[in-house]
């Protein structure tokens, strides 16, 4: 085998998720990476730090990547590093998603470059810092993608990933009543066949 399948996890996730997908890529190797950080630029160096490692033993990478694994992974430099990339309810649009979250929480941009972090009822932390960098921070991805998203999804906007998917040629593939998480028996096998018609 001279081909590799890396899969990054979303939050509360596992690398052992990537077991799932072992059957969908007999001919592959499949990894999921256990990753120790948990901001755009620290998990984006961990990201192509092990993609520098697999490009010395594969002479193909694909990616799949799941909710905020998918958003890491933007950030991780890896144009022409892959030859694919699967995005399972990805988080393309960072600031529209930080913003929202702003506005259940109540919080305005003032407060919050005042008090830098912010604790949150629904368990997510504000950061300004986190917000300043995703501003700063365009994303450029150059590598064929597919997307999956869920109708039902109530994290991930749809027109989100419909500019993504404008803007960086990607195809995108919508489940009438999926969610966000893909964990149901039919939601996982919408999501095997999604595959497979994208080999």
């Amino acid at each position: 085998m001279n081909k590799v399948v890396l899969y990054i996890h979303g939050k509360n996730g596992s690398p052992d998720e990537s077991e799932h997908y072992r059957p969908l890529f007999q001919d592959s190797d499949v990894i999921g990476l256990d990753y120790k950080s948990f901001t755009p630029w620290d998990t984006g160096k961990e990201i192509h730090s092990k993609v520098e490692i697999l490009k010395n033993k594969y002479s193909e990478i694909i990616l799949i990547a799941n909710s905020i694994g998918a958003f890491f992974s933007l950030n991780a430099d890896l144009n022409n590093q892959l030859s694919k990339a699967y995005f399972i309810s990805p988080i393309v649009d960072m600031e529209e998603l930080i913003i929202r979250m702003m506005s259940w929480a109540n919080v305005s941009e003032e407060q919050l470059e005042k008090e830098k972090l912010i604790h949150t009822d629904f368990g997510e932390d504000l950061s300004w810092d986190y917000l300043s960098y995703v501003r700063e921070h365009s994303i450029k991805w150059n590598i064929p993608t597919h997307m999956l998203y869920g109708s039902q999804d109530n994290i991930v906007s749809e027109d989100s990933l419909k500019a993504f998917a404008k803007k960086n040629n990607s195809s995108l593939t919508v489940m009438k009543n999926g969610e966000h998480w893909f964990h149901t028996e039919e939601q996982l096998k919408f999501l095997d066949d999604w595959i497979r018609t994208h080999r």
